[in-house]
């Protein structure tokens, strides 16, 4: 266990139910200081938002985590029972989810989505949890919040939508907020004021901040350090600048050299190379049967 971390993630395995000997995250650390921003990044089915699940308490029923712990400001959450975990989740941590649409109750009005976490956890009144919530919408740059908490999701435009969802993230100033994916859908311009408004707000309110993100741009621009899946496993974990400068990994320094660059308009694309990936599921196919090895009996016992 890391003892600055907020977010301690200690060799975090998870398996499925119906096959206990096939993990979908393979002895994962990961670690978030107070104050941090950290990217965590990964191709699609890497394993990002089983990560953030886990923390949150909502994997799915057809997997389970088999071994590792998940500590949240000291506290060990898989130790917990299920009612405690979720009180100790909803106290420290908020998550600013990918579709603002399909994230917000659409038979609601926008004021009670904020106000519901502030009166449940901080135990505001109906007025302060309103005035909080306006001071909210104004941090995050909202015009005429009045009319806003009045609506319904479906009369906001997506930007705001999102707005929205990030205003109610910091409402009861969580000590970690999880951010998986959030621009993924926004359009391009849209995406960029999000992004600057995440890292604004982050900065205001000294969150920690794990960035969840298949985009090595978006790293650069808003994160300190950096932790890379692939498979379900993590292949590197370093500092942002060190990332790019000297990727440690191979599959990391192919991730890079696949990045657009707007500065090289004239550079054609290069996917990550098959020997690459070739290699790297080589490197987790040899830690999986060492991890077999040591207790798949005990899980094939337990099936």
């Amino acid at each position: 266990m890391m003892a600055d971390a907020f977010l301690d993630i200690a060799d975090l395995s998870i398996v499925l139910r119906s096959d206990r000997a096939h993990r979908l995250l393979r002895s994962v650390d990961l670690h978030v200081n107070p104050g941090e921003v950290r990217g965590l990044v990964g191709e699609s089915g890497a394993g990002k938002s089983m990560i953030g699940k886990t923390i949150f308490d909502i994997l799915p029923r057809a997997v389970e985590a088999v071994e590792g712990a998940v500590t949240l400001g000291g506290t060990d959450l898989l130790a917990l029972s299920s009612n405690a975990r979720r009180r100790e989740i909803a106290a420290a941590a908020a998550l600013i989810p990918q579709d603002p649409l399909t994230a917000l109750n659409p038979v609601r009005r926008i004021e009670g989505q904020i106000t519901d976490r502030l009166t449940a956890i901080l135990g505001f009144s109906k007025k302060a949890a309103r005035d909080r919530a306006l001071t909210l919408l104004e941090e995050v740059h909202i015009n005429d919040p009045e009319r806003v908490l009045r609506s319904y999701p479906h009369q906001l435009s997506g930007g705001m939508r999102q707005r929205v969802l990030i205003a109610a993230a910091f409402a009861a100033e969580p000590k970690l907020i999880v951010a998986d994916e959030p621009t993924t859908a926004l359009d391009v311009t849209v995406q960029k004021q999000i992004l600057r408004l995440i890292a604004e707000m982050q900065a205001h309110h000294g969150t920690a901040l794990l960035f969840v993100t298949h985009d090595l741009g978006v790293v650069a621009k808003i994160c300190q350090n950096v932790t890379v899946l692939f498979g379900g496993k993590v292949v590197e974990d370093t500092d942002v600048k060190g990332l790019f400068a000297h990727p440690a990994h191979p599959y990391t320094a192919a991730l890079i050299n696949a990045t657009p660059r707007y500065d090289r308009p004239d550079q054609s694309l290069l996917p990550v190379p098959a020997d690459v990936i070739e290699a790297t599921r080589a490197e987790i196919a040899k830690a999986d049967a060492e991890w077999l090895s040591q207790r798949g009996q005990t899980l094939k016992a337990a099936s």
